[in-house]
């Protein structure tokens, strides 16, 4: 049945075509009747093997597309985190997936849309990452305000890496920013003390990731000059977030303690050497 319903449309495919062309037909003048037949009969057997064959092609095609789409996102998202939005072309993004411009255009209409896309992506993926941790604020805070974080600009999380410049994109992107901010409130408010107020506990996780991105933005803009700076915005934002969860014996703990990271040593030079004058 699906062959017979293949070369009847084939047949009608055919037809209109050779209607919209008589006065040529008549210049074949003899000839035109094999031509056409001999046109007509290798028409129909290409058309009756990609109809039984174009199915399983069709889907490698899809296959492929996603495939596509996931490398142009990692892509998009690594180096909009690094470069900024602005500071990354299509090119950049196509150069960096190993693919063209147009696998790029056959799954995004905009640059916008395909940041749209890389920024939830990579917030989902940073997300997975910080509550496959112990569900507690300390453990949030080791993650997220760390040396680790402030200098992992490609693998960061989004939200401090693209702040500043989201507010002057279009509406879908502020929707997807806005929709991890939330996401990131939402887990932050869960390990906070459940005897408190709802309303209470819905401002200190406002408060706890909001001051987050700003430390992380700063300590990031201070590092390259004033790395002993930077570390001390860390340790004040780690010590000061922890007292606002509401957490005394966590707060108590991080007053001694240092961001986790690569370089604990580089942190508030000033403050050991004053630490060993008293005593």
């Amino acid at each position: 049945m699906q062959t017979q319903r293949d070369s009847s449309r084939a047949f009608s495919f055919l037809g209109t075509c050779l209607r919209r062309e008589p006065a040529r037909l008549r210049e074949l003048a003899p000839c035109a009747q094999p031509i056409t037949r001999l046109i007509i009969a290798v028409t129909i057997i290409t058309v009756c093997r990609f109809t039984s064959e174009g199915r399983a092609a069709l889907k490698v095609t899809k296959e492929k597309a996603a495939e596509n789409r996931a490398k142009l996102v990692q892509a998009a998202g690594r180096l909009f985190r690094e470069r900024g939005i602005d500071g990354v072309g299509v090119a950049d993004v196509c150069k960096a997936a190993g693919l063209t411009h147009g696998a790029l255009y056959a799954q995004f209409p905009s640059k916008e849309a395909l940041a749209a896309a890389a920024f939830s992506n990579a917030f989902e993926h940073g997300f997975s990452r910080m509550t496959a941790t112990e569900p507690s604020l300390t453990a949030y805070l080791d993650y997220l305000i760390s040396i680790r974080q402030r200098d992992n600009l490609g693998g960061g999380c989004p939200l401090t890496a693209s702040t500043s410049e989201v507010g002057r994109k279009d509406e879908n992107i502020s929707s997807r920013f806005a929709q991890g901010f939330e996401k990131m409130v939402g887990a932050v408010e869960a390990v906070l003390d459940p005897s408190s107020p709802r309303s209470d506990r819905r401002d200190r996780a406002l408060t706890i990731v909001a001051t987050n991105i700003g430390a992380i933005a700063v300590a990031r803009a201070t590092a390259k000059s004033r790395p002993d700076l930077s570390n001390d915005i860390l340790v004040a934002a780690r010590r000061i977030l922890a007292e606002v969860g509401g957490g005394q014996s966590a707060a108590s703990k991080t007053r001694r303690s240092r961001p986790k990271g690569r370089h604990p040593r580089k942190i508030a030079p000033h403050r050991r050497r004053v630490a060993s004058n008293r005593t």
